[in-house]
């Protein structure tokens, strides 16, 4: 199977995921407006995942968060968020990095965001990822093809043709 050069879907995936950035970065400097409030499901077996382990023995593979009325202290970066929820009665601090989320939504405006699993066995998931990916490839197409010769002296310029580099 030929590797796809452009994953196009793995570049939406992250700019959605900045969707859901934003919005939690909003809700944690000014709070919910309205009737606004959020579901995050998220992947509790994410080596990245930060939650108690009680709560981690409880939900193994997926955990359902509600951000609403009580949340504290909700901090966003640009690679996971932390916010402290009460579970039974007790105050925990909880970071999950977007990578590990698999679903937003707002209910009070209908809108939800559903996301496939970030990680190794799915292929490059950035987009530096993907353009080393690329870089590597392609280096190793033009080794296939034996390296260049240096341009003669006196001349000014070699045309080169890109179907040496195309898959057939």
């Amino acid at each position: 199977m030929p590797t796809e050069y452009l994953r196009y879907d793995k570049m939406v995936e992250n700019a959605l995921r900045g969707v859901v950035r934003e919005a939690l970065r909003q809700a944690g400097e000014r709070g919910l407006p309205g009737n606004h409030h959020f579901y995050l499901t998220f992947r509790t077996h994410d080596p990245d995942v930060h939650i108690p382990d009680y709560l981690r023995g409880q939900y193994p593979s997926e955990m359902t968060i509600v951000l609403q009325y009580q949340f504290y202290g909700l901090e966003v970066d640009e690679e996971k968020f932390g916010v402290t929820l009460s579970f039974n009665n007790m105050h925990e601090r909880l970071v999950v990095p977007f990578a590990a989320i698999t679903t937003f939504a707002d209910p009070s405006v209908n809108f939800a965001l559903q996301f496939q699993p970030l990680g190794a066995q799915d292929g490059p998931s950035s987009v530096e990822e993907i353009e080393a990916e690329v870089t590597e490839e392609a280096a190793q197409h033009a080794a296939k093809l034996g390296s260049p010769k240096p341009a003669e002296e006196g001349k000014t310029g070699q045309v080169v043709t890109l179907d040496a580099f195309r898959k057939k």
